[in-house]
């Protein structure tokens, strides 16, 4: 069933764990997220990153997302993921996507509140939920943001929480040690500073790069006040594995036997992300 990111998050905070929001760009691996949140018979968020554009245009996949979700035998919230300007976010939500995420974050902090504000204001006509994000994510999947230290790319918990009040936002993601994409070394999470952004916004916390990071960080950041963990980059490369592994066992035909190939393999990388992310 389609549900806004609001529903989901409700479920996570009730049961004080996290839900896993999956990009989704193509249908193999959207069909493997949903297969992993129907064994598991537990709430999902699949999302579509305006930056995936090239490989998969939202008008084409954007339709098949909500069909699939209203279709799914589980509360499944469509995502709008790093929408980076309005004319976008308002297509995601013309094709029913439930929740849309502004992405503001490399901008100077007033452009950031009134950007963050004007989708906030768009997306409560459809009833949708907003997320939004303050600090950078660095390793944007090939963008390069000007960092000069460390400390520059961490959240900071007394601007996240003026930011969440200037805006009304339903979630925020916080930069608080992670990267997108692939890690070269093992990232330092700063566990502090995700209990001080939770107690001052008062908002559930997103954490952005979520795929790479250890079980043990994993859950003591969910245990710290992470709700929603963004995952996308090791899924993927599971799929790469999968069709590999199966192109040294034999020969392969049909492109469809690759196709289902990856889809196992993801399937099983998302069920032990899910494991993960509800503390099992």
């Amino acid at each position: 069933m389609l549900v806004n990111m609001n529903s989901v998050l409700e479920y996570a905070e009730k049961e004080q764990r996290c839900v896993g929001a999956f990009d989704t760009p193509n249908l193999e691996i959207l069909m493997a997220v949903l297969s992993a949140a129907e064994k598991r018979n537990e709430p999902v968020i699949i999302q579509h990153a305006q930056l995936h554009e090239p490989e998969m245009p939202i008008r084409v996949i954007g339709p098949i997302m909500v069909h699939m979700a209203k279709e799914s035998s589980v509360p499944v919230c469509v995502m709008l993921d790093h929408g980076e300007d309005l004319d976008y976010v308002k297509t995601a939500l013309d094709l029913g996507f439930s929740a849309v995420m502004i992405d503001g974050s490399s901008k100077p902090y007033e452009e950031n509140v009134r950007l963050t504000k004007e989708a906030v204001a768009l997306a409560r006509g459809y009833g949708a939920s907003v997320e939004a994000e303050i600090g950078v994510v660095t390793g944007h999947e090939g963008k390069v943001f000007e960092v000069t230290s460390a400390e520059d790319a961490y959240t900071d918990p007394q601007l996240a929480a003026d930011f969440v009040k200037a805006t009304g936002i339903d979630a925020l993601a916080a930069s608080v040690g992670t990267v997108h994409g692939f890690y070269a070394t093992q990232p330092k999470l700063d566990f502090d500073r995700i209990e001080k952004i939770r107690e001052m916004t008062g908002v559930p916390l997103v954490m952005h790069g979520g795929s790479g990071i250890s079980v043990e960080d994993t859950q003591h950041a969910i245990r710290c006040g992470i709700r929603k963990i963004n995952y996308f980059s090791y899924m993927s490369n599971a799929g790469v594995k999968g069709v590999k592994k199966l192109l040294e066992e034999k020969e392969v035909k049909y492109f469809h036997d690759l196709a289902n190939a990856a889809i196992r393999a993801m399937e099983e990388d998302v069920l032990q992300a899910m494991a993960m992310f509800a503390l099992e």
